[in-house]
């Protein structure tokens, strides 16, 4: 694991916010927690995120429009959609649009963190 690592969790349930940031946490990973895609996108700090936690359907911008914001800068921050919406087509545009993972919610931990160490490892 790369020293020093931050993950952005973008949700708007804080339920899942305080759990994942718990449990990076656990794995040494820094967190920071944005309850909607445009709370993220006022963070000064952006460019010190190694990945993003992103749902998919919130209040406001949605994470698949958060993506295609992110996907138009030079070196896009990789992204995990979690997501209660598994829809197939909502899957297949997220990951056309080069989202690492798509995980339905509850979220396999195991599957999880192993994501992330291997985006993490090649950043």
């Amino acid at each position: 694991m790369k020293s020093n690592c931050i993950i952005a969790i973008v949700d708007d349930d804080q339920s899942i916010r305080e759990a994942m940031g718990d449990f990076l946490r656990s794995y040494g990973y820094e967190s920071r927690s944005f309850s909607s895609a445009e709370d993220f996108l006022t963070y000064g700090e952006r460019a010190l995120i190694d990945c993003i936690l992103l749902d998919v359907k919130m209040h406001g911008l949605s994470g698949l429009e958060l993506q295609a914001i992110l996907r138009g800068r030079t070196d896009p921050t990789p992204i995990i959609f979690m997501t209660s919406h598994q829809e197939e087509t909502i899957r297949k545009a997220a990951m056309a649009a080069g989202a690492h993972a798509f995980l339905g919610k509850p979220v396999d931990l195991k599957l999880l963190i192993s994501h992330i160490e291997k985006l993490i490892g090649t950043r």
